[in-house]
């Protein structure tokens, strides 16, 4: 018996749970598995939602459904809701109550769907989990999506080696015009559907509403950086550093050209604006923690790297490196990052990991 036969009579063996969202690259995800030879389960995560807001849920699920039955595959519902409310919906309230700038996606990444998700499927005797991100897994390891516009490494970071071995990323390899093609070819109940938002909703939701349920917001002065007052904002706690919109200045006492956050207080209630966007512009150090690196690096390793998604790619140089926190040099004028935000190393294509900026 040669080997190729066996590899493939082991492949046809193995479990793949398949997060379907209700959405079309998940369900290309999920179909491109099945003509692999794959035992292919969909699976429907569920999270939480607050009861002041409208959930789409049931629909989506009920659209994941109906995917699972054309493709013919058995369909389960993981319910993730506390995973959801405990390490995604409490940590973003808690980091804008410390006047930090948390980033969702990448928090539900972690923490749902390969974290809750993950779980779910090993419990049920799963191979391996898939979702329908646009990412590539190449020898064990992760590369950016061929789709530049909708690569989503940056999202995935925090994947550590351990579950990057255990997922699959079926339509990274493939431009998301195609992919919408390939599904009206397979005649996908949703092929026309667009964008699904998955399950990370608190990257969609408007932030101050969501956050007056939590926290005390309050009207405060804008200023400029002579420290004159410009303008009112709604409560210092939920801006970040270069947002442009959501507070109101007077015309009496500003240009007309855009403002920038530049600043904020949280003790003071004040926010200071600026028409020049907030940089770095000389090599400057920015401190990265709660690391996580699937590559060794060390010091005066030259890498690139990115603080927001689909942000161009800047060069750093690594300064120091000790437990748990990483220093790196930003060396040209890119956009200053927020606190709390990610930062996500890469070497070319290749995503080795980050950190979040402290």
């Amino acid at each position: 018996m040669s080997a190729s036969y066996y590899d493939a009579k082991m492949k046809k063996k193995q479990t793949v749970f398949v997060g379907l969202s209700g959405g079309v690259d998940s369900s290309v995800a999920a179909l491109r598995l099945k003509k692999q030879g794959y035992n292919v389960v969909g699976v429907f995560i569920k999270v939480w939602h607050p009861d002041f807001m409208v959930c789409n849920w049931e629909q989506e699920r009920l659209d994941a459904m109906r995917v699972a039955a054309h493709l013919e595959i058995p369909f389960l519902t993981c319910d993730a809701e506390e995973a959801y409310k405990t390490e995604v919906a409490d940590y973003f309230i808690a980091e804008y109550k410390a006047g930090r700038t948390p980033n969702p996606d990448v928090m539900c990444n972690k923490a749902v769907k390969f974290g809750a998700f993950m779980k779910f499927a090993e419990a049920h005797g799963a191979d391996y989990i898939a979702t329908g991100h646009y990412a590539q897994k190449i020898d064990n390891q992760m590369y950016r999506g061929v789709d530049v516009g909708k690569d989503q490494t940056y999202f995935l970071w925090s994947l550590t080696q351990q579950q990057l071995d255990k997922v699959l990323f079926p339509v990274g390899d493939t431009p998301k015009e195609k992919i919408r093609k390939e599904a009206e070819k397979a005649k996908i109940p949703v092929a026309d559907k667009q964008d699904s938002q998955g399950v990370c909703f608190l990257g969609h939701v408007d932030i101050p509403e969501f956050l007056s349920h939590y926290i005390d917001l309050k009207e405060g002065q804008v200023i400029n950086t002579a420290g004159d007052i410009v303008g009112t904002h709604k409560g210092a706690f939920v801006y970040t550093i270069g947002q442009r919109h959501g507070f109101s200045l007077s015309k009496q006492t500003t240009s007309e050209l855009p403002h920038y956050v530049v600043g904020k207080d949280v003790i003071k209630n004040v926010i200071t604006v600026a028409t020049d966007k907030p940089s770095i512009s000389d090599p400057e150090d920015t401190k990265l923690t709660s690391l996580i690196l699937r590559e060794e690096i060390k010091v005066g390793d030259v890498l690139q790297a990115q603080f927001r998604y689909r942000q161009n790619p800047f060069t750093v140089c690594i300064v120091a490196i000790s437990d748990g926190e990483l220093q790196i040099s930003v060396t040209e004028v890119v956009e200053r990052p927020a606190v709390g935000q990610s930062c996500v190393l890469y070497k070319g294509s290749l995503c080795i990991g980050g950190g979040i900026i402290g």
